[in-house]
């Protein structure tokens, strides 16, 4: 059985002080919901004072992203030793990171096995913008992510992967896929690349998310599938009854 994971990306929003309100208005009913693994990402900045509030808990603390190198000449840019510090979660190769700030698939994959051998799971966020979902590109797309992306990472740490299938077209736009539609994806798609990749019992035991205007209100859809394993949130985890709503849905 895999467990459920249900992961908050806040993006580019919460000062410090407006991310300490949010996780004490919904830390103590996170705590409480069992078999349901919870993780906050929040931005940089806000990452010390997150750490210190869900000290003792079991909620996980995550980044949005990092890069490969250990250190350097690299203005702006956060290192997996300087994640770590704080996180045992990264997300990686979110749509936004590929669409905005020139992320491939190479660079994804450094940043992958950086995360590996600085013990952190990866999140790996794949999916396929309205163009390529018109044009029936969706298991091209997906799969070379996956592919990409894990390409000669460790296959001993494969059961701490988690997938994130997040069709760009439904991020943020309120038009979320629908609950058969990214069923199929996972299943007809990237399970059989993770299976390319690491066999089909490791497949089987790597945990794939949905994301995507993920809400309260249609979450248990999503989770009633034996396909989807949790989802990554966007908005929604903004919103501290939301986000408790949303992980209850998963626990159910």
């Amino acid at each position: 059985m895999r467990t459920p994971l249900i992961a908050g990306n806040w993006k580019m929003n919460k000062t410090v002080a407006e991310a300490r309100d949010l996780v004490f208005n919904m830390a103590i009913q996170l705590r409480e919901i069992r078999g349901v693994e919870k993780v906050l990402c929040p931005p940089f900045p806000s990452l010390v004072a997150v750490s210190a509030l869900l000290a003792g808990t079991d909620i996980g603390l995550g980044a949005q992203t990092m890069h490969w190198e250990t250190k350097g000449a690299f203005t702006g840019e956060v290192s997996p030793g300087m994640v770590k510090e704080f996180c045992n979660y990264i997300i990686l190769g979110h749509s936004e990171r590929r669409a905005y700030f020139g992320e491939t698939d190479e660079t994804v994959n450094k940043r992958l096995r950086a995360a590996q051998a600085n013990d952190l799971t990866p999140i790996l966020c794949v999916g396929e913008t309205l163009a390529q979902y018109e044009s029936n590109q969706t298991g091209e797309v997906v799969a070379r992510q996956v592919k990409l992306g894990l390409a000669d990472t460790d296959s001993a740490q494969a059961s701490r992967l988690v997938i994130a299938y997040e069709p760009v077209w439904a991020i943020g736009t309120g038009r979320a896929s629908t609950r058969e539609n990214a069923e199929a994806v996972v299943r007809d798609m990237i399970r059989p690349a993770l299976t390319e990749l690491f066999g089909a019992d490791a497949a089987q035991a790597i945990r794939v998310l949905y994301g995507g205007s993920v809400t309260a209100a249609n979450a248990a859809e999503y989770f009633a599938s034996p396909q989807i394993d949790g989802a990554l949130v966007g908005g929604a985890s903004l919103k501290a009854d939301e986000f408790v709503a949303i992980t209850q849905a998963a626990a159910r």
